[in-house]
């Protein structure tokens, strides 16, 4: 309730009353003057109560005289009554209605009190009051009330001691804050302030406000007290403490600090006073050394004195805290001393409280900064920051080291001291550190057998001392184990902890928070550090000041750390120093200590040379701290601490185990920790930190599983890898921190991403040298990681892909098996998902950075090792199922990639491969880049020339059709594109000036591709595999035939020249050379047919279906190609082949190549009219687009040489001629000769007789001939006699061609069968052609050749029967082949010829062929017979000699057939030729035919050979028939015309006649059939044909009648003589009858005689001779004698006989009437 209110006034005047009357009631009896004193008082407080306002100020005014009365109460001395006094008094002061002389008049009488030692805590609560309530007590007043505090502070009586100290602290704090209001009062006014006097004069207080100047006045003689001098100030103080002084001094200069920072007065006083204070007081401590012999003099400059001493250390912390700035120089002499006094041989106390004291400035990071700023940096400055942190460590160590300092480990901690630890640690069990199970053990420290308990000082970063506040402790305190260690570790950490939340907040603002990239960050920051150099010096100083030895300490702490959170909180720190000193780049000292981490994860002394090199680096480097050299201590081995893991050590050579401890896993999570959140300041020393959790993750027996992610895994070393279920539960919590942390790499920049994969990419060296040369599991760490890293870094994988791959690709060339198979598995991974990953821009876009994904698939087929091409290749197939369609510009590569098989690969891979073209054919052809077509047809090529399976061969043979096939669907797309390209192509090549390297190059891209594809083909077509090269060439001439006609002109002549001869070469050179060892089976159990069980019949079907493929181009393409200009040097060339095919010892090629040459000459087999489907299928050309369409469905044709036009021009080209319009002459005689050179060397016959001379066979030779008709159609008007003949050798020894006996079944008919060979029929239509053109072309008018034509023709008749009639007399004299032994085709074994025995050889039946000759000289000759060349050459004369032969063989001919034919061909023959002869008898050119003639007659109707025995007598019948055609013949033809015939040829027929009609007997009949053999109807035929002619009346010369009545008088003796005979034989036999040949005989003589008798009657008397009748006449008696005969038919024949005599029994006249002299 506030003093001023009406109330409260009315209520204090009503107190005021009160109390006077009360004191004037006290005093009344013993002390009038005070009573008077009161009763005045309350006349003059009624008289100021009577106002209406202004009472309190009134009050105030009169203060002197309403107080006078209680003081004077006071003076009695009566406790009532000051009691009461002093009350009024208190109530007085708290309304403020003291004035300051009443206020001098107050504490005057308060002295008197406080002199007389009375009430005297009252005294103090009534100065308390006045001081604190206003201000009105000043300068003099003031001292005097102060003295009485301080005078009451040392009284006899406890109570009031204290009372008075805590007064005297509250009366100086209200001095002072009186002073600070007055500040605050004047703010405002701006002063001049007073130029400081050069002399420093103590006193110079005159510048400072009433208030200052108390304050001033006070705390000099707090000062002066302290040094114990007298104060200036303080009249009157008697006894002072110097503990108590300095708490005041402590209290305003913590208080109060702004004070002496803004009065310069003030820092004077600092300066001048304190500090000197400060150290003077100082020194004993400085001096004293534990230990040295002190006296036990009480002079208190010999030996620290707690008290003092502490309250010391306080000042000085307070004076650096908030004086630093003013007080460098002083501060750096108090550090020091700090420092020192943590030296081992100052009491233990001191130590405890400098420790404390020096963690009051730990937790003070600015100053620390300040204490850098201002020693530390400067050149010849004391490094105090370095000191202090060093002081720190060592004192650490000294704990350790001293060895009385702490108890030896094996004495357990009593119960009691558990309590001031901090929290226990979770272990417990048989590994905690050396307790009985069941005991939770205290957190301590423990180090080579030195074990000193943790307690829990200080909440962390506050620095609450116990030692410095124990103000009220005389004697030094026994400082517990374990604390002075607690304070120095909270030290570190709050020392750490502070920097770097200090350095990392201001370098946090340094950077502006816009850009998360570090790249960026650092950059600003060091910008920013440009701008203002002294910051980020300042920061690299602090951290090279003190990090050597925070690293000395911690790790020693670490080292012996036993409580799991000390060990967090050691790691922890050095954690963040690691951090830190990365993001200032400081890399030895980050290195430092992330080295120091990595080892604390690891078992004790395990070999890792990473951490070796680095840390040996700061182990030899001991520094000296104030003279004490300090060792980074490297871990011992001896801490006892719970074993968690048991493992085997990452070594090249296996070591046993080590043990990993609780500990050590800490440590390992730490590292994880590190490397997740301060990744991006590591940069080279994430090698260290990598090696480590490698070799960990190594010990853990963690696995890499997909994607790269570890899990825990079995070692494969066996069970050597022990887990305790605390770590197998921790196990996937480590295994997911290691994939976040590696996850976490996104967040790297650039630089600090490449340091990663650098130390990977080194790690995964080291393993991999490792693995070398043993197959110990290896440490696949660094690659599974490199996998991680690359994932989840797609988005910039550009930047580190190079050196991932790189890397990776190396790991795939390793030797060991898990190491390669795993780079394999990161690489192909990498690529897939770095192609799946919606990169910005898109793949499709970034063609670079596509081809840069796919390079190291390229990369991997170089590597030999089959797993990993395996892998590849299944990468590909993925690829193409996921990404093919967009893949682009990487089809070469992924091409390539396929393509890259070799033969040694193995059949899977290649299946493989395979799997992946198919994919690329069947999907993806339409949607690749038609530059990489050629690529496609390479790569299918590659697949069909390997060996390893044949079905891909031949399936790869199967996608180039299909492949032909897309060509040909997409052409004009796939051509206009390719045109582009080779535009670009161009440009690019003549902009460098280099010619453009194309295969097949000057012709247009879109043909090339077809050569390309062409090639491969041709390629194929000469593989050593058979089947391969049916199935290429089959596909080469298809793709050709079928899609020829999308190629450029000009590109057809590439293709005859390039691919198809080039082809032809190669595999007739592959043929002549092939071996003709026999194959024994295919493979397994396939068996091969016996034509193709040797390489050289195999190569023979290649030979001949590339040789029908060619031809068959040549044939369907005939007018394009001879559009080319070099047609005919092609076609010179093609029948080479076609002639070196057909001489080549194999019947199957070169029956083959005859084939082909009578499809290039387009001779087709004829085809019936109806079946004829249209011209073009004559020409065996495939219809490729029906005629309709051939212009292209609906597209103007004005686009020169576009596809369709193309095709509709070469169709409709080949459409129009028919097959005989093909004329060129120069072709045709080409053809002649190769036919020419074939037909001579394969029927010339062997000049040995070896037996395995190589012999044509008859399919061969028939093919050869049947080729000469259609090709002489095209060259009969230039072919001369020359021709001819060469023709004649041919055919003569092609038929002369024996053939093996083992074939001859299949070729020949049986021999009874008169068959033609279809061999013989084709010679027989050769020179049938030759007639017939002949013929035709001569009773034409348009071309008179024989007749009238040119010499050369008109010799060719006689040639063509010439060559005939040798065939002709085949039929009796079969033609030898060389020396060939050939036997007769009966007596050939048809038996199974055994293997390699030679075959015999055959002759043919040439029967049939003679006879067939023969009708065909007889055809021939009825329609040549006028002819000149025909009567000239004396053809005639030759047939009848060719006759001759089988007419005089007759029955002994092979073939009865042919003399019959022989004799009916000569009748026709003699039909024409006679007349003609007769026609040109005067000319000559028939002489030598009718001596010929003769003979053959006379051979044949009076032969040699006797008939057969088996001859029926109806053929007997039949061949007298043929003789007596004959006779008719000569009747009819030859001697009517007598007079034109020779006389001497007339002679020979006549007696010819003559010997036929006399018949002779024949010995050999038997009596049955006498009467038929006799011929008689023959004898009767030439009898009357003699008598016909003997008579005629025609005869004109007197020459012929001669010859006539020669033969009937040679007749008639004839007849005398076998009558004669007869007769005598009669006689002679007796009663025996005579053999029937004898009766026939004298039968017929009968008969003759009675048929002359009837001639006789018939002709003219005149005609016959005289000497005719004499001999008629003379037969009559040998008749007569005749007669006793007993033959009864001897006797009807005699009758007819004698029965004519009687016409001429006339009576006897002169001779002259018969007109004969």
């Amino acid at each position: 309730m506030s003093t001023s209110t009406p109330e409260a006034v009315k209520k204090l005047v009503d107190n005021m009353q009160t109390d006077l009357r009360s004191l004037s009631m006290e005093c009344k009896k013993k002390f009038p003057p005070v009573k008077e004193a009161a009763e005045s008082g309350i006349v003059k407080i009624k008289t100021i109560a009577a106002r209406k306002t202004g009472i309190l100020a009134a009050l105030k005014e009169n203060s002197s005289e309403v107080v006078q009365p209680f003081l004077m109460g006071c003076g009695t001395k009566e406790p009532k009554i000051t009691q009461l006094c002093l009350a009024a008094i208190q109530r007085l002061m708290t309304h403020e209605v003291v004035s300051e002389t009443a206020a001098g008049n107050i504490i005057n009488m308060l002295w008197q009190l406080m002199e007389n030692g009375l009430e005297e805590l009252k005294l103090l609560q009534t100065v308390l009051v006045l001081l604190t309530t206003n201000t009105v007590a000043h300068d003099e007043a003031l001292s005097k009330a102060i003295v009485v505090c301080f005078r009451l502070h040392f009284t006899k009586d406890n109570i009031t001691n204290n009372t008075a100290a805590a007064t005297v602290r509250q009366v100086v704090t209200v001095v002072f804050e009186r002073m600070v209001a007055e500040d605050e009062r004047h703010k405002g006014i701006i002063e001049q302030p007073p130029a400081v006097q050069g002399n420093s004069n103590r006193r110079s207080s005159s510048t400072l406000r009433p208030c200052a100047k108390d304050a001033y006045m006070l705390f000099q003689d707090l000062c002066q007290l302290v040094n114990a001098d007298a104060p200036y100030w303080l009249a009157g103080m008697t006894e002072m403490t110097r503990t108590f002084g300095l708490e005041l001094l402590e209290s305003v200069l913590n208080d109060f600090p702004q004070v002496f920072l803004q009065h310069q007065e003030f820092s004077f006083l600092l300066k001048e006073r304190v500090c000197p204070l400060v150290i003077k007081l100082f020194s004993p401590n400085i001096k004293f050394r534990q230990g040295s012999n002190a006296t036990s003099s009480p002079a208190p400059v010999e030996k620290p004195y707690f008290p003092i001493c502490m309250r010391l250390l306080r000042v000085v912390s307070v004076l650096i805290k908030h004086f630093f700035s003013l007080l460098v120089t002083e501060c750096e002499i108090f550090l020091s001393l700090l420092v020192k006094f943590l030296d081992g041989d100052k009491p233990q106390w001191l130590r405890a409280v400098a420790v404390e004291s020096i963690h009051r400035l730990c937790v003070q990071p600015h100053l620390l900064r300040s204490f850098c700023q201002s020693y530390d940096m400067k050149q010849h400055s004391t490094k105090v920051f370095r000191d202090i942190v060093n002081a720190l460590g060592s004192f650490i160590q000294s704990l350790f080291i001293v060895p009385n300092v702490g108890n030896p480990a094996i004495v357990n901690t009593p119960a009691g001291a558990a309590g001031a630890g901090g929290p226990a640690t979770a272990q417990s069990g048989p590994g905690a550190a050396g307790v009985s199970g069941g005991v939770t053990p205290q957190p301590a420290f423990e180090y080579r057998g030195t074990w000193i308990p943790i307690m829990t000082v200080t909440v962390q970063g506050s620095a609450k001392a116990t030692y410095l506040e124990m103000l009220d402790k005389v004697e030094p305190p026994s400082i517990p184990e374990g604390y002075a260690m607690s304070v120095a570790f909270s030290c570190l950490l709050d020392l750490v902890r502070g920097i770097t939340s200090m350095l990392e907040k201001e370098l946090g603002q340094s950077a502006p928070q816009t850009s998360p990239d570090p790249a960026m960050v650092q950059k600003q920051s060091s910008e920013q550090s440009d701008k203002e150099p002294g910051t980020r010096a300042v920061w690299v100083e602090m951290v090279n000041a003190c990090w050597c030895g925070l690293l000395a300490a911690l790790s020693l702490l670490l080292d012996a750390s036993t409580d799991e959170t000390a060990t967090e909180n050691i790691l922890k720190a050095e954690l963040t120093m690691a951090s830190l000193c990365g993001r200032l780049s400081l890399v030895t000292p980050r290195d430092a200590f992330i080295t120091a981490i990595c080892k604390a994860s690891l078992p004790p002394h395990y070999a890792l040379t990473v951490l070796s090199s680095s840390a040996s680096t700061l182990t030899n480097k001991s520094f000296s701290i104030q003279g004490q050299n300090v060792q980074i201590i490297s871990p011992s081995s001896e801490s006892h601490q719970q074993v968690v893991a048991v493992g085997q050590p990452l070594t090249v050579q296996p070591q046993g185990t080590v043990v990993l401890t609780a500990k050590n896993i800490q440590c390992m999570r730490t590292l994880l920790n590190l490397a997740h959140c301060h990744g991006a300041v590591l940069g080279t020393s994430w090698q260290l930190v990598l090696a480590t959790l490698q070799h960990l993750v190594w010990i853990l027996g963690l696995k890499p599983g997909s994607g790269g992610a570890l899990k825990p895994g079995r070692a494969v070393e066996g069970p050597s890898t022990v887990l305790t279920t605390a770590v197998m539960t921790d196990l996937p919590v480590i295994a997911n921190i290691l994939s976040r942390l590696f996850e976490s790499s996104q967040h790297l920049d650039d630089v600090s991403l490449h340091h990663l994969i650098n130390a990977l990419c080194s790690l995964s060296m080291e393993a991999m040298d490792m693995a070398y040369g043993n197959n110990k599991e290896p440490s696949l760490f660094a690659v599974a990681k490199l996998l991680e890293t690359g994932l989840v870094n797609m988005d910039r994988i550009e930047i580190l892909w190079r050196p991932l791959t790189g890397h990776l690709l190396e790991v795939c060339q390793h030797p060991n098996s898990r190491m390669r198979e795993w780079g394999a598995e990161a690489v192909t991974a990498l690529i897939k998902s770095g192609l799946i990953y919606k990169h910005e821009p898109a793949l499709s876009q970034n063609q670079r950075l596509q081809l840069l994904l796919l390079n190291p698939l390229k990369e991997l087929s170089n590597i030999v090792h089959a797993d990993i091409r395996q892998k590849q290749l299944e990468c590909v197939l993925q690829i193409l199922q996921s990404q093919g369609d967009s893949l682009g510009p990487g089809w070469p590569l992924v091409l390539g990639v396929i393509g890259a098989i070799r033969n040694d690969q193995g059949e899977s891979l290649i299946r493989t491969a395979f799997q992946c073209l198919q994919l690329v054919v069947t999907d993806f052809l339409p949607t690749m880049p038609c530059t990489c077509l050629q690529i496609v047809v390479d790569v299918a090529g590659s697949f069909g020339l390997q060996n390893q399976e044949l079905n891909i061969s031949l399936t790869s043979i199967g996608l180039l059709w299909n492949i032909s096939d897309h060509f040909f669907q997409r052409g004009e797309t796939i051509e206009n594109e390719l045109d582009k390209e080779e535009a670009i192509l161009e440009k690019q090549a003549k902009e460098k000036g280099v010619p453009l390297n194309r295969p097949f190059h000057p012709a247009p891209p879109f043909d090339c591709l077809w050569l390309c594809l062409y090639a491969t083909l041709g390629e194929l077509c000469v593989d050593p595999r058979p089947a391969v090269r049916k199935s290429a060439g089959q596909t080469l001439f298809s793709t050709i035939t079928a899609h020829g006609t999308l190629l450029q002109q000009a590109t057809w002549h590439t293709v005859v020249w390039k691919v198809l001869f080039h082809l032809l070469d190669r595999v007739r050179k592959s043929s002549t050379t092939a071996d003709k060892e026999k194959i024994e089976s295919g493979g397994g159990n396939i068996l091969i047919h016996h034509s193709r069980d040797t390489a050289e019949k195999q190569w023979a079907e290649t030979w001949v279906l590339t040789l029908a493929g060619v031809a068959r181009i040549f044939n369907t393409r005939r007018y394009l190609l001879q559009s080319l200009g070099d047609f005919f040097k092609a076609w010179e060339v093609l029948l080479g082949h076609i002639q070196s095919a057909a001489l080549s010892k194999n019947n199957e090629v070169s029956l083959a190549a005859l084939k082909s040459f009578q499809e290039i000459l387009q001779i087709v087999t004829p085809v019936k009219d109806s079946e004829k489907p249209d011209a073009l299928s004559a020409v065996n050309m495939p219809i490729l687009i029906d005629p309709v369409t051939a212009s292209g469905p609906g597209r103007p044709l004005e686009r020169t040489d576009s596809l369709g036009e193309r095709l509709s021009r070469y169709n409709g080209a080949e459409q129009i001629p028919p097959p005989a319009e093909i004329e060129d002459s120069a072709l045709w005689w080409s053809a002649w000769n190769a036919w020419y050179r074939i037909g001579t060397d394969s029927t010339k016959p062997p000049t040995s007789s070896e037996k395995l001379a190589f012999i044509p066979s008859q399919p061969f030779l028939t093919a050869l001939i049947q080729i000469f008709p259609a090709l002489y159609q095209h060259i009969k008007t230039g072919f001369s006699m020359d021709d001819l003949k060469k023709l004649g050798v041919i055919l003569h020894g092609a038929v002369s061609v024996p053939i093996s006996s083992d074939a001859s079944p299949f070729i020949l008919p049986s021999y009874t069968e008169a068959v033609l060979t279809s061999l013989q029929e084709a010679v027989l239509t050769s020179l049938d052609v030759l007639q017939k053109t002949l013929y035709n072309s001569a009773p034409g008018k348009e071309l008179q050749a024989i007749c009238v034509g040119p010499e050369s023709m008109q010799v060719m008749y006689p040639a063509i029967f010439d060559q005939l009639l040798l065939f002709v007399e085949f039929s009796c004299k079969p033609p030898q082949y060389g020396k060939l032994e050939t036997k007769h085709v009966a007596n050939a074994k048809y038996n199974q010829i055994q293997l390699f025995a030679p075959a015999e050889w055959v002759a043919l039946n040439y029967v049939p062929f003679a006879e067939k000759s023969l009708e065909v000289v007889s055809d021939l000759y009825q329609k040549t017979a006028c002819h000149k060349a025909v009567v000239s050459e004396k053809v005639l004369t030759k047939i009848i000699k060719t006759l001759r032969m089988p007419l005089s063989l007759k029955y002994a001919c092979p073939s009865e057939s042919t003399w019959k034919l022989a004799v009916s061909s000569l009748l026709k023959v003699l039909s024409i030729g006679l007349p003609v002869a007769r026609q040109h008898a005067s000319s000559g050119k028939f002489d030598t035919m009718w001596p010929e003639l003769a003979n053959a007659f006379e051979d044949f109707l009076f032969t040699k050979s006797t008939p057969p025995d088996n001859l029926s007598i109806q053929e007997f019948q039949k061949n007298e028939g043929v003789d007596v055609e004959v006779v008719q013949l000569i009747s009819t033809e030859i001697l009517p015309f007598a007079n034109f015939i020779p006389k001497e040829f007339v002679g020979q027929i006549m007696a010819m006649l003559n010997k036929g009609s006399i018949h002779s007997q024949s010995s050999s009949f038997t009596e049955a059939e006498i009467d038929i053999r006799m011929r008689e109807e023959f004898s009767k035929v030439c009898f009357e044909t003699l008598l016909q002619f003997s008579f005629s009346n025609k005869v004109t010369t007197p020459q012929e009648g001669y010859i006539s009545r020669m033969a009937l008088s040679v007749l008639l003796k004839r007849s005398q003589d076998v009558l004669h005979r007869y007769v005598e034989d009669e006689r002679l036999s007796g009663r025996c009858p005579l053999p029937r040949q004898q009766v026939t005989e004298i039968i017929f003589v009968l008969k003759a005689i009675s048929t002359l008798m009837d001639s006789l009657k018939k002709t003219q008397p005149e005609n016959v001779d005289a000497n005719t009748w004499a001999q008629v006449i003379a037969l009559y008696p040998t008749l007569v004698e005749c007669i006793t005969c007993s033959s009864s038919e001897v006797s009807s024949a005699l009758k007819e006989a004698l029965g004519p005599f009687k016409d001429f029994m006339q009576p006897p006249v002169t001779k002259v009437q018969n007109g004969e002299s």
